[in-house]
Order: structure tokens, then sequence, then C-alpha cells
């Protein structure tokens, strides 16, 4: 359930009070209360679930208000898009954070990558909806689009490339990846992991027995660990 700090109307549905309620928000609330209201849309639904006027009944804020800061539901569908990679970068770094060993120990330095395929997979199962939304930039917000940034200009900190560029990058310091390999190889890796969480999460494996599919992910992990060299 959306948080009720969201809501600026009381259960009585008093106009006085929604009214002084918006007076109080600090700067700022407003917009950050329509990403969280749509993120929670975005969980339950998948990205057709974020419209723009849901989310301002959510937050209970007036249109105007709400139009202040996303001129229309796509700069919405954006900022929330962000908030999801955001969210599956987190679960990444939160992935390798939990394996031993110092930076440039070989062993470890493969274990991370391991990890950070394994919380990707899991957040894909774990959260369909937020995955999906994840990927479904619109099309003027997209990379390399004139005035993309669903932060009005904001650095979107760490995201899921990120996370993946950095543990490639030590386990090349570690001698397990080939420096002449190393250069965009986390791209064919990125859509190798990504389409598998596709099709075991809303494609034609999702129904296979969990057995299978840990099988399909430690081939999978093989495969990609054979390219490293």
């Amino acid at each position: 359930m959306l948080s009720t700090k969201l809501s600026s109307v009381t259960s009585d549905g008093s106009a006085g009070e929604a009214t002084e309620a918006r007076r109080r928000r600090p700067r700022g609330a407003v917009r950050e209360g329509l990403v969280a209201a749509g993120l929670e849309l975005a969980r339950a639904g998948g990205p057709d679930a974020v419209v723009l006027r849901e989310a301002v009944r959510m937050v209970g804020v007036v249109p105007n208000a709400a139009y202040r800061h996303f001129a229309n539901r796509d700069e919405l569908l954006a900022a929330v898009c962000t908030a999801a990679m955001r969210e599956l970068a987190a679960r990444m770094a939160a992935g390798v954070g939990r394996v031993r060993g110092q930076r440039g120990d070989p062993a470890a330095a493969r274990r991370r990558l391991q990890a950070i395929g394994r919380a990707y997979l899991d957040f894909a199962r774990a959260e369909p909806g937020l995955f999906a939304t994840a990927f479904a930039v619109p099309h003027q917000h997209a990379y390399g689009a004139p005035g993309a940034g669903a932060d009005g200009g904001a650095e979107p900190g760490p995201l899921p490339l990120d996370q993946l560029r950095a543990v490639l990058d030590e386990l090349a310091d570690a001698g397990v990846l080939s420096r002449r390999r190393r250069a965009g190889i986390e791209y064919p890796i990125w859509s190798v992991v990504h389409g598998l969480a596709v099709l075991t999460g809303q494609g034609p494996l999702r129904d296979a027995p969990d057995a299978t599919r840990r099988h399909i992910e430690e081939v999978t992990s093989a495969f990609i660990e054979a390219g490293l060299s």
C-alpha cells in the first residue's frame, strides 16, 4: 500500500484540512510524492498503470500543482522509470556488497559478477511491474534523445549498467577478464542476462520448474564466464 504520507486528505475528506496540508508541504514534496505514487502504480500494474491523473489523486494535490513538475504523463513515466532503475541498481549493489573477499581477488571478483546477475534476475521475478517499467522509457526521454533526462537534468546516480561496469573493471584488474575484451563487453553480457530475465519472468519460461530455471541460470553464468578470457 502507498504510504499514508502521500495523502493530504483526511478520512473525513475535509477540504479545509486538505488545503492546510498542501500549504505545509515542503519544497519538492509534491514531485517526490508523485514519483512515489507512480512507483506504486508501476509495481502493481507495470508502465501502463502509471497515469498522472491517478498519481495526483493518490498524493492529494490539485492538478495544477502536479503540472508544475510534470507537463504530461510521459514526463512522470520517465521519472518513474529512472526511480525503478535506481531500485534495481540498489538491489544489484546490495548483492555485490554481500560477497566476501578483497577487491582484486580473482575468485571474489567472479562471485561478484555472479551476484550481480543473480540480483538482476531476482528483481525481475520479485518485481515484474517495476522491472518492466524500468525499461519502458518514453521515446523522447530515451538515451541520446534531445532534452532527455527524467530528473530535470539531475544526475541519475548509479544505474544497473554502472554496477555491471564496476564489476567488470574489477575482473579486468584481477586478471580474470582480458583487457583486450573489456571494452564494450558489458553490452552483450547485459543483453544475455536481460533476455533470460524476460524469458523466465514474463516469457515462455515463466512456468519452468525451479530446478530447470536454476539449471538455465547456471548454464548462462558459465556461458558468460567462458567469454571473459
